[in-house]
Formats: structure tokens, sequence, C-alpha cells
């Protein structure tokens, strides 16, 4: 099977954006975008010279490749409603297994693992893909999709998958939430985050070339208990933050 070079968006979120985007900067045609919501279909659509969609019926049979970016928890929905099944489709799902599919002739994962926000450049060609399929011919063609966009591109079964999917959600979403704790802490003495912003950086350096346990510092790494102690009491007044500390410090020092 040769490289797809027409593709049906099915989504008009942040991944369907950036990925068609990145399709559309590297020759490929976007035929159709699907959204429920007309508005997002046609605004994504007008940017990548596709015509819009909010009815998966009208979703025709026309392209190479069908690429699912919705939210997991309405892929089966959409797969449901699906009724040509000669085409290669595709989700782009860190969790969701290749079997939700398994109606289809040709299927397959095309999973960019990076945190995607519409109005936030990504550069393509460094994001990690993960590809699975259920026959060769179609894992070809899904790996060179791939590789059209990136240099970084990996076969990665489900199994694998899921648990790449959840070291992403410590990695990337918790780390997110404690910056946003962070903030809140800050933002109660009216300092800005932006003094944290170096050290967020360089500790994001510091695992480039070393395992993170190694780069493990804080009073919880030197088991110092009286600064423990220190800001227990200062998150008095939040029991959650509180809590998320106790946790994390307790699973730091056990790890010594």
């Amino acid at each position: 099977m040769s490289l797809a070079k027409t593709i049906t968006l099915i989504g008009a979120g942040n991944v369907a954006t950036h990925l068609g985007k990145a399709f559309l900067n590297n020759g490929f045609s976007i035929n159709q975008v699907y959204s429920k919501s007309i508005d997002n279909a046609y605004s994504l659509a007008s940017e990548l010279n596709a015509m819009p969609c909010d009815d998966v019926k009208f979703i025709t049979d026309e392209s190479d490749i069908y690429i699912i970016c919705i939210k997991d928890d309405a892929i089966n929905d959409i797969v449901e409603q699906i009724s040509f099944k000669n085409k290669i489709i595709a989700h782009t799902s860190g969790s969701i297994p290749l079997s939700v599919l398994n109606g289809f002739n040709n299927y397959g994962i095309f999973y960019p693992l990076q945190t995607f926000s519409k109005n936030k450049n990504v550069t393509i060609n460094e994001v990690p893909f993960c590809i699975e399929a259920n026959n060769d011919e179609t894992k070809n063609t899904l790996l060179d999709l791939a590789k059209s966009l990136s240099n970084n591109v990996n076969e990665i079964n489900s199994e694998q998958r899921k648990k790449i999917h959840l070291a992403a959600v410590f990695a990337c979403n918790f780390t997110n939430y404690m910056y946003s704790i962070s903030e809140d802490i800050l933002n109660q003495s009216n300092i800005d985050l932006d003094i944290l912003k170096p050290l967020i950086i360089e500790t994001a350096k510091k695992i480039q070339n070393n395992s993170p346990k190694t780069m493990q510092t804080g009073p919880a790494k030197r088991n110092d208990d009286v600064v423990l102690k220190n800001h227990i009491e200062l998150l008095a007044n939040s029991k959650d933050y509180q809590d998320i500390y106790k946790i994390i410090t307790d699973n730091i020092i056990k790890r010594k």
C-alpha cells in the first residue's frame, strides 16, 4: 500500500488541529473535518482547505485514511456509526485498545505522545509517534505516514501504549497540576509564578541525560524533618495540598 495522501480527520480539537496542520504542511490533502460542533468543524476545515461535517453519516469514503482524534469515551460510538469498512482507520488515543476498531478491514493506532493546545506551537518532527495495526500493510502505511511528520516513530503494542499513557499522565498532567499548586501558593503572597520558571526548566533539563531517580533533591530526599514539618504547617489552611505533600514526601523517603 502506498503512502496515504488524502486524509479525513474525525475530530476538530487540539490533536486534530496540530495533526491537520502538520499533514497539510507536508503535502497531504485533508478531505473532511468532522466535529459534532459545526462551528468547530468549520473553524478547522477552513484552515485546512477541507469540507466541514457535523454528522457521521455524511463522512465520505473518498479518503485514503481516517484518523479519529476525539475524547476516549466517544470513540466507540463514532466507530459504530461509520458505514464503510474498506479504508484505513486509526485512532490517536493513548489508552483505548486497538480492538475497538476491529469492525474494519484495516485499522491501527496513530498516537502522538505529546500535550497539545490549539494555540501553542509544537515541533511536530520531535513528537514521538506510537504505531500499531492489525496487519503489516496497514502498519507500514501508518509508519510511513508518521515518518513523514516526525523523526521519532515507534512500533508499540496496546499493552505498552497503556503503560506509556499512564506514565505520561504522571510526567505531564500531574506535573502541570503541581505547577498550578505552586502558582496558588505563590499568589497567596502576591508572588508571580515566573520566579519558579528557571527552576522548572532546569529540573526538566537534568533528566535529559540522567535518571529522574538519581536527580531527586529536596527536603524529602534529605529527610530534613524540621523543613518538612514547617511546610506541612504552612499548608494548614489547605487540607488537600497538605495531603498531597505528605503522600509525595513519604514516597520519596521510602525510595531512598
